[in-house]
């Protein structure tokens, strides 16, 4: 989302000082302080150094304060224009420089992009802050917004100035100085911690190295994913080795089908305790004081907890909606859940073995029994997802649903030699947006899959600025004998992403701050998952997938037992999500210092939920990047609520058709173009005409 900065006389001594340490500038000019000269504007990612973000960080700032300033020294009286609109185009600079270092540290970060980053965390918390804290600041605001009802504003413009007076309230502008004063400390400090909490995940996640020297340790793995391991190998330095890590592609498949339950079990062991080893970059620490200062700062505010003050503006709105909604899945996943497990620990009984299931057996043992029951295998599925089939079934699909077309472009700048760009246009040849999509692991990018903007869609005195968006993900890698082939879970990721890219893309608003997916957490997720929808047919798997070898599509024998096998283990999967989803929420409802450490804590949480030992929980507290290092603190449930959201909002291609035109166009106008301008439920009930129930999700899940 786009943010607001103030700079200070303490951040101008430090504009100052740095001015003095730059070298002069000739040929290497820096590109934040022009006008991009790339295709579409695009970030020079070619001219961009490292010793160019804290110098525009600090220019940004400084310019964006004299914008403020201008707001409050106005001697007219305060209006929408002279102040909301004012407000929300300053500081274009500090977005323009936000954008790619942020996207950056995600991507492809660095000691040195890591270290600008908690450089400049505490005083972009600062900038923040003395933005909320200007009392003549949000006077001005408070007085526009006292009128909103005699201003004739439009809808957008109305909730423009709704959010840019609650986020003030929400920032501190009602506490007094000294409240104000531990309110600018609290924030200095978390934006710290949150910071610390993802350098330690990532070195964490870079440090593991499974090293198998002995091939009889392989037995039961499929040759690509052997040959993938040879290439980690050999790019470690380790020739005749195979080396496993804690990434997806490489740890799901050893779980999945390794016959050394010895070594399933270290593998599955590092993965669930990182950041847990008492070490340098051991995270419970950091995890334990983000949520007192969660705490507190919900307190100051005037709210019970960080979940009250988080949930005020999703769409859940209070805690025990959320409960209420995790209780309702979990009385039918956690049955579902303990019948596969019985099932499992019989399959290791039929073979002989008289062990306990434990977490590292489940992924092997399921995939037997896949196998066996379905005639279903995900290796012999992969070989019809190469990645570059599956790329051209997205936009097939987009084309399809919104008559969009993308066109590869070799000459649009790259921050990474993995990434590729795509100019994206409606079908009468006008431009879109821009499109970037990097796909492989590597030590430089973070753990998971996400989307996210290089620039957001607005418009700005009547001109129309178009969206730069990106994908990154952690998919297979290409080895020395094939292609970069994805797994089925692989392939709807790439759909997920997808559907947030087309929210951002197709974003039809006035004002940055509203545009695309700057939406209640809860209501984000509605254009990424309903995506994956498409990627399960039938009839949308035939238009790309192809085996990548003999180019024939997928058998419909295998097509079927594909189908049939859509309910197979969805009572481990919902139970692993609606875990971690319970852990979050038990986190962020606390009113009070917990005063325990954080693995009682998370233990004490599961018990109560009555996990069985046989699964854990999809993240655990020392890793779980999305609450302690991204946005969605209070946030995880979103998943499972925009899984409501998107099973019903399906049933309405499934009334039509897949791709049919009318309900593929109300679905772009009433949800895709909207972004934040509407309240979510209203947005809703205007595509579908009724709230959502969550039967059509438990239908799909095989619950009902």
């Amino acid at each position: 989302m786009r943010k607001m900065f103030i700079l200070t006389g303490v951040l101008a001594l430090l504009l100052t000082s740095c001015r003095e340490k730059q070298p002069k500038m000739t040929e290497n000019v820096n590109p934040f302080f022009t006008e991009y000269t790339t295709p579409f504007q695009v970030p020079p990612f070619d001219q961009i150094k490292n010793d160019h973000f804290m110098p525009a960080f600090l220019e940004g700032m400084k310019q964006q304060m004299e914008e403020v300033n201008l707001i409050i020294r106005n001697q007219e009286p305060p209006s929408f224009a002279n102040t909301i609109e004012a407000l929300e185009y300053s500081g274009p600079l500090l977005q323009k420089v936000s954008d790619v270092f942020y996207n950056l540290t995600s991507s492809n970060t660095s000691d040195e992009l890591q270290r600008i980053a908690r450089e400049v965390a505490p005083i972009m918390s600062k900038h923040r802050d003395d933005i909320n804290l200007n009392p003549q600041l949000f006077d001005r605001i408070r007085v526009v917004y006292q009128q909103r009802d005699s201003l004739g504003l439009d809808q957008e413009q109305y909730m423009l100035l709704e959010n840019k007076y609650k986020d003030f309230v929400r920032g501190g502008a009602n506490l007094n100085k000294e409240e104000q004063e531990r309110f600018r400390r609290i924030n200095e400090e978390l934006s710290t911690l949150t910071l610390q909490f993802g350098d330690n995940l990532l070195k964490e996640t870079n440090a593991f190295r499974l090293v198998i020297e002995n091939r009889a340790d392989l037995a039961g793995l499929p040759t690509s994913v052997i040959q993938a391991a040879s290439d980690a190998a050999k790019a470690a330095g380790l020739p005749d080795k195979w080396v496993f890590t804690l990434d997806n592609p490489s740890r799901l498949p050893f779980l999945s089908y390794a016959d050394n339950r010895d070594l399933r079990r270290e593998l599955f062991l590092a993965y669930i305790n990182k950041g847990n080893h008492n070490d340098s970059t051991d995270n419970k620490a950091i995890v334990s004081r983000i949520v007192d200062l969660r705490i507190e700062r919900a307190h100051l505010l005037g709210y019970e907890s960080h979940a009250s003050f988080i949930l005020e503006k999703n769409m859940a709105k209070e805690p025990k909606k959320v409960y209420e909604l995790l209780d309702k899945l979990w009385q039918s996943a956690s049955p579902a859940a303990a019948k596969e497990a019985e099932t499992l620990q019989n399959r290791i009984k039929n073979e002989g073995s008289d062990f306990r299931l434990e977490p590292w057996d489940w992924w092997y043992y399921s995939e037997k029994i896949k196998k066996e029951k379905y005639n279903f295998d995900e290796e012999v599925l992969r070989s019809y997802f190469q990645l570059e089939d599956v790329i051209s079934g997205v936009f097939m699909v987009a084309n399809k649903l919104y008559g969009l077309r993308f066109t590869e472009r070799a000459d649009l700048p790259k921050y990474h030699p993995d990434a590729k760009a795509f100019e994206v246009q409606e079908s009468d040849g006008s431009h879109v947006g821009i499109l970037y999509m990097d796909f492989f692991p590597r030590e430089s990018k973070r753990f998971g899959a996400w989307m996210n903007n290089y620039r957001d869609q607005y418009r700005q005195n009547g001109q129309p600025i178009s969206p730069v968006v990106t994908i990154v993900t952690n998919f297979s890698k290409p080895t020395v004998d094939q292609p970069s082939l994805l797994s089925y879970d692989e392939m709807s990721t790439l759909f997920h992403e997808f559907g947030h890219a087309l929210h951002g893309l197709l974003s039809d608003c006035t004002y940055p701050s509203l545009s695309g997916t700057s939406v209640p957490r809860d209501f984000v997720e509605l254009p990424s998952q309903i995506m994956e929808n498409w990627a399960t047919e039938p009839e949308v798997l035939n238009m790309f997938a192809r085996h990548y070898q003999t180019s024939q599509p997928i058998p419909t024998g295998l097509l079927e037992s594909l189908k049939k096998s859509q309910y197979f283990n969805q009572g481990f999967t919902m139970v692993e999500y609606l875990a971690a989803s319970y852990l979050d929420m038990d986190w962020h409802t606390l009113s009070s210092d917990p005063q325990t450490d954080v693995l009682r804590f998370e233990d004490n949480s599961m018990k109560h939920i009555g996990l069985i030992p046989e699964i854990v929980t999809r993240y655990r507290s020392t890793y779980f990047q999305h609450i302690f290092s991204g946005g969605y603190s209070a946030g995880y449930y979103s998943y499972i609520w925009a899984q409501v959201l998107d099973s019903d909002a399906f049933e309405a291609f499934r009334q039509t058709s897949l791709f049919d035109p009318a309900t593929a166009l109300s679905f772009r106008q009433n949800i895709l173009e909207k972004g934040g301008t509407e309240d979510p439920m209203v947005l809703y009930k205007r595509f579908r005409g009724a709230e959502p129930g969550i039967e059509p999700l438990l239908k799909k899940k095989g619950m009902r």
